[in-house]
């Protein structure tokens, strides 16, 4: 029988989470084996599998860039191709794109305590594989790469146009002199709407509910104010204001909601043209930042809307036509290209299935340490980033605190740690937010707990103190 390889950190995906990680941990233990598993054929996750027109950021680059590699230039909303760029070159400069084995797809983890070690089972190119290592990340993001939400449509079979969802978009679908209906209110609908517009020969989007959407430069003011400044004081000074900034608008949304919408709405009612209302379109039922804010560099959405090449219409499908859409108005929507916006499908940890000591983990009845790890699961670590600010603000704390626990572990003689839980700690849902796809995945998800270290305060500054200075021997961390 033939051993399975064996390496000391096993990382899972090579996204923006899973490279950053490696060149971490590779970066602090350059004796370490390191491997990267990535279920596709090549790196770059999110921005690699979306090719919709116009995919961008919805975060600003000086946070959704790597702390410890500055993002060059003042681009404040970059596009996909180049955020798929700067992560692969940084893979290439640290040397991490070495260590990616593609199309190698996790599909269990069996955790041994006798031994100290994770059994990972793989599928590569449809046969099995079989590796272990003393250590699992995982950076497999938190949504289905398979599939996206889709609703189920009534009469979508009687469309003759074409319907896609933008998470499987046709590398040969010309949208040139075409109608478009978007259905979608959230960060994808409000880009596809302005990438499409020019070309089209006219764009709605097709909202059930408004979302909040605000426009802000597509260039960073700090960053191009700053820009005949040595990098090395340009780049932290535009990332803190950034940061400050989200903090500070997330604060108020949280402490006066209503003074928030006003002055969003105030901003909004500005760049609309005169028969776009508003408060039927752009007035949500929800307090800013119960989900996410919509940003658009520029105010292109809003320019498109003033130049009359798209429209927005409120209200609900009654069904597919032949034709396009009819509304529960009465109204009907002509269209030849339907884009269904309609979010994403919430798959915490690459649906692997964990095993420790025999017993398989119910990650539903889990609880989240740090927002970091999980109760009861040895030796593991993930990124999930934050939902009111920019992911990699996370995704860099979450590699800081395993190259902690690395070498607390390697100096102290332990093999193993794992978060044990106190049964007095009530259960919070993991993610407070009110959107579609949190909403559709709670039952799947880990829970929270009602105070520290269970509890997730989606709040960078003080995740900044606990996750790099709070001690590791806590109480909580059980050593072995």
């Amino acid at each position: 029988m033939t051993t399975p390889e064996h390496v000391d950190v096993l990382v899972i995906g090579a996204g923006l989470s899973g490279i950053g990680a490696a060149c971490q941990i590779t970066e602090a233990f350059p004796d370490k084996t390191v491997a990267v598993l990535e279920g596709r054929e090549v790196s770059g996750g999110t921005w690699d599998l979306f090719r919709y027109p116009g995919i961008r950021s919805d975060s600003d680059m000086f946070t959704f860039g790597y702390s410890w590699r500055p993002w060059p230039g003042d681009t404040a909303l970059a596009d996909g191709p180049l955020i798929l760029d700067y992560v692969r070159t940084v893979a290439a400069e640290r040397g991490v794109d070495k260590l990616i084995r593609y199309r190698h797809r996790v599909t269990g983890a069996e955790w041994s305590s006798e031994t100290a070690t994770w059994t990972v089972h793989v599928e590569h190119d449809g046969a099995p594989l079989t590796l272990t290592t003393s250590f699992l990340y995982g950076c497999t993001g938190y949504y289905d790469y398979e599939q996206g939400h889709q609703p189920e449509f009534p009469g979508a079979e009687r469309f003759q146009g074409t319907l896609v969802h933008p998470q499987h978009w046709p590398e040969d679908l010309d949208h040139t002199g075409k109608r478009v209906v978007v259905i979608g209110s959230g960060a994808t609908a409000v880009t596809l709407v302005p990438a499409m517009a020019g070309e089209a020969e006219h764009v709605t989007m097709l909202q059930r509910s408004p979302s909040y959407v605000l426009s802000r430069s597509g260039r960073d003011p700090v960053a191009k104010a700053l820009r005949r400044l040595p990098q090395k004081v340009a780049y932290p000074a535009a990332r803190w204001a950034n940061i400050l900034l989200a903090m500070g608008t997330y604060g108020l949304a949280q402490a006066r909601p209503a003074l928030a919408r006003k002055i969003i709405r105030k901003g909004t009612a500005q760049q609309l043209p005169p028969e776009v209302d508003v408060d039927t379109h752009f007035n949500p039922s929800y307090d800013p930042w119960d989900q996410r804010l919509c940003f658009v560099p520029d105010g292109d959405l809003f320019r498109a809307l003033r130049r009359g090449q798209a429209s927005i219409v409120t209200d609900t499908i009654e069904t597919f036509t032949e034709r396009g859409i009819r509304l529960s108005s009465g109204e009907e929507l002509e269209a030849d290209i339907v884009v269904s916006a309609t979010g994403l499908r919430l798959l915490a940890f690459g649906d692997i299935d964990f095993t420790v000591d025999g017993e398989r983990v119910d990650i539903s009845q889990a609880m989240a340490y740090r927002a970091l790890m999980l109760s009861g699961v040895p030796n593991f670590v993930y990124t999930i980033g934050y939902t009111n600010a920019s992911w990699t603000l996370k995704a860099d704390l979450v590699g800081s605190y395993a190259v902690r626990l690395l070498r607390h572990l390697e100096r102290t003689g332990r093999r193993s740690v794992v978060p044990r839980r106190d049964p007095t700690v009530q259960e919070r849902p993991f993610l407070d937010f009110s959107s579609g796809y949190v909403q559709r995945a709670l039952d799947r998800l880990p829970k929270q707990g009602d105070r520290a270290p269970w509890s997730l305060k989606q709040n960078y500054v003080s995740d900044l103190r606990t996750i790099k200075g709070a001690p590791l021997e806590d109480g909580v961390l059980e050593f072995a």
